[in-house]
């Protein structure tokens, strides 16, 4: 952000802000994106740039709705700062705009065409677990991804932590293959496997293991493959070696 300068100089007054801010206080404009400021000029006063950016661009939707190069144009305001404002700035709009989530009732065709749309618009491969209750509303999402465009390494036990502190009646996987088609490979299966085996210790099962990529979705469930899966996995607990 913008150099330091005049080190100790304020502190009280932002002190005094944040405490205004926290105490739920009904604070004008300008000290909203005074505070704001705070973060991207440590050590001046942010006080007389906030009036500035205000008398500027007419108010506070007129801040954040400015090109970085107008920001620059305003007394004060250097590149860092201008880029604070304008990364705000996309932040308010996204939570502006409406997200599509997942159906809340678990359906296995709403929701491969929701996973589709999604999973498709991901450049990297990620894993979504989506965990359900008895009545196959969905209660808990967790995203992993290892930001790489081939693979995502997951450790099993993470989505273990995840199983045992949600305590799902069952969870949904599902993950992409970006630019490539929707064929499962041996390690989806394994992983599959691995899963599966998890909900059995924790009391709940696997549902499907969606993989998007080129072509329809490819559902564990729906091909059969996800049974087999789960005829392995009891196989392996009910008749697995045993030490005497």
């Amino acid at each position: 952000m913008e150099k330091n300068r005049e080190p100790g100089l304020h502190d009280g007054h932002r002190q005094r802000m944040f405490e205004h801010l926290c105490d739920g206080a009904k604070l004008q404009d300008h000290e909203l994106l005074e505070i704001l400021l705070f973060y991207a000029i440590p050590r001046k006063n942010t006080n007389p740039i906030a009036h500035s950016l205000l008398n500027a661009f007419g108010s506070l939707e007129g801040v954040f709705s400015a090109s970085k190069e107008k920001l620059l144009e305003v007394s004060g305001i250097g590149e860092a700062t201008a880029t604070y404002l304008t990364a705000l700035s996309t932040l308010f709009s996204r939570l502006r705009t409406p997200q599509e989530g997942p159906p809340k009732i678990y359906n296995v065709h709403s929701f491969n065409k929701y996973l589709d749309k999604t999973l498709k618009e991901c450049a990297e491969e990620v894993l979504h677990v989506y965990c359900l209750d008895a009545g196959h509303a969905v209660k808990f999402v967790k995203t992993f991804t290892s930001c790489l465009p081939d693979r995502v390494d997951i450790p099993p036990d993470e989505i273990g932590h995840v199983i045992a502190t949600q305590r799902p009646h069952s969870v949904i996987l599902a993950h992409n293959h970006p630019n490539h088609l929707t064929n499962p490979s041996a390690a989806d299966d394994r992983f599959t496997k691995q899963i599966q085996m998890l909900c059995m210790i924790h009391g709940c099962t696997v549902d499907d293991h969606v993989v998007v990529g080129i072509g329809e979705p490819f559902s564990y469930f729906l091909t059969g493959r996800l049974q087999k899966i789960k005829d392995e996995c009891y196989r392996n607990l009910t008749e697995g070696p045993y030490l005497y």
